[in-house]
């Protein structure tokens, strides 16, 4: 019987091969569309290590950052609210509803008019759609909390910051961390697309650009950019997300 493959190395495999088959498929490669990977990771060390760092990586992080930071502070603090209050939350849950299907993309237009071109506007639409996930798991995690906890508490007469901070926001903080998660992923995605259409800087606005000037390698460095960005941020999450919720996986066990 063949040995098994330790866990921690199932993960490199199929990278591993993924990218070995795309090398040697496209060494011999003459079309424009799809060059050689050996010239794409050329161009990515020449443009990404780190000639290009400050003028396009940095602006496209910092709007990431201050947009999932803004959705998950108002989600969380909204979620809450809307979570203790039934009645209010049942009012205003087909407003909700409407506002989360809403294509935050299809208010780039109407962004740039109202705030102009620059930070300012792809940080807002990064908050239209990342608020959303943050905002409606909030909610069900804290609707979600034991009645058995709520009793404790309430016979307890615990404080209402204590309340809020030490019982409810704990109790719904896998669901809330789910909603974090996705909202990484929507941030990502606008802020590719806001910087396609409002920016003089950043990966999407490179990515434009070359692909307009049918310099494809260097389009290729920066989508492949953007995928390491989205992994390792993705990853960082899960490690803050694992450090969090210790507690809850040693008391589930």
């Amino acid at each position: 019987m063949m040995a098994r493959v330790p866990r921690f190395i199932l993960p490199i495999v199929v990278p591993t091969v993924l990218v070995a088959a795309w090398w040697f498929a496209s060494a011999d490669s003459t079309s424009i569309f799809f060059p050689p990977l050996a010239l794409i990771v050329e161009k990515f060390r020449e443009l990404w290590l780190f000639a290009l760092v400050g003028e396009h990586v940095v602006p496209s992080l910092q709007s990431i950052g201050l947009g999932l930071g803004i959705s998950i502070v108002l989600g969380i603090a909204l979620g809450v609210l809307l979570g203790l209050n039934g009645y209010v939350a049942t009012a205003v849950d087909p407003v909700l509803q409407f506002l989360r299907y809403l294509p935050a993309v299809a208010l780039l237009p109407l962004a740039i008019q109202l705030i102009g071109l620059g930070q300012d506007m792809r940080v807002v639409t990064i908050v239209l759609g990342a608020l959303w996930p943050v905002l409606l798991n909030t909610i069900d995690g804290v609707r979600g909390i034991d009645p058995a906890t709520i009793d404790v508490a309430r016979s307890n007469r615990i404080r209402p910051v204590d309340w809020i901070f030490r019982i409810v926001i704990p109790s719904a903080a896998p669901q809330i961390f789910a909603g974090i998660r996705a909202s990484l992923a929507v941030s990502v995605i606008l802020m590719f697309a806001s910087e396609l259409l409002g920016a003089s800087r950043g990966i999407g606005y490179f990515i434009l650009q070359a692909q307009r000037q049918f310099s494809l390698p260097e389009m290729w460095s920066g989508m492949i950019l953007l995928g390491i960005i989205g992994y390792l941020l993705n990853l960082i999450l899960m490690l803050v997300e694992r450090s969090a919720l210790a507690w809850h996986r040693k008391s589930r066990t």
